[in-house]
């Protein structure tokens, strides 16, 4: 029987002003209009169970399955006058309205009601949301979308009709959420 621990290296205040996934190579910097310091803090599970050869298995905590980081930036600013970001990862294959529901990320805002919304029917167009950044991974706009949003900026999404990526996708993407409401505009 092994031991499992749990280690959280790397805990420290991580400025983030040019990405907020600095592993990534692939996509271009994350532009926010002031610095945003944040902490983040991961939980790597370390095996130390001895299998054949007496050799230790901490090479499973390294691997790490293939997901997609998000931050959610929220549509009101913070009293200091910074952006309200919420960083989250989830695998692709998935609606972004289901990836943002279940990381309790707010996608109605005024019009969050059992019936003020058509619960990702893609027919009320209330989970409007801004692809800042990384609209290469997900899907292609769908006809629903299409006639909803034909005078909305080509930014904008339906959360509920939005694909992201596949199972084996990984990449980075920036929403703004609410952008009808949004009180700051993003540098291009």
């Amino acid at each position: 029987m092994g031991l499992l621990q749990f280690n959280s290296p790397g805990i420290s205040s991580i400025p983030i002003t040019s990405s907020f996934n600095y592993n990534s190579k692939s996509l271009r910097p994350l532009h926010l209009p002031n610095q945003v310091s944040l902490e983040r803090r991961k939980l790597f599970a370390i095996s130390t169970n001895t299998t054949s050869g007496g050799s230790e298995s901490a090479d499973v905590a390294s691997e790490e399955p293939p997901s997609i980081d998000f931050a959610f930036v929220n549509s009101k600013l913070l009293p200091d006058g910074t952006p309200d970001v919420q960083y989250r990862s989830a695998c692709g294959g998935q609606k972004l309205r289901d990836i943002m529901l279940d990381n309790n990320i707010d996608l109605y805002g005024p019009y969050d009601g059992p019936l003020l919304n058509c619960s990702g029917g893609g027919t009320c167009g209330t989970c409007i949301v801004e692809v800042v950044e990384g609209k290469e991974i997900l899907s292609l706009r769908t006809d629903k979308e299409k006639e909803l949003l034909k005078k909305k900026p080509k930014t904008w999404r339906l959360a509920c009709q939005t694909m992201v990526g596949n199972k084996d996708s990984r990449g980075q993407i920036i929403i703004q959420q609410l952008p009808e409401w949004k009180v700051h505009e993003w540098e291009k």
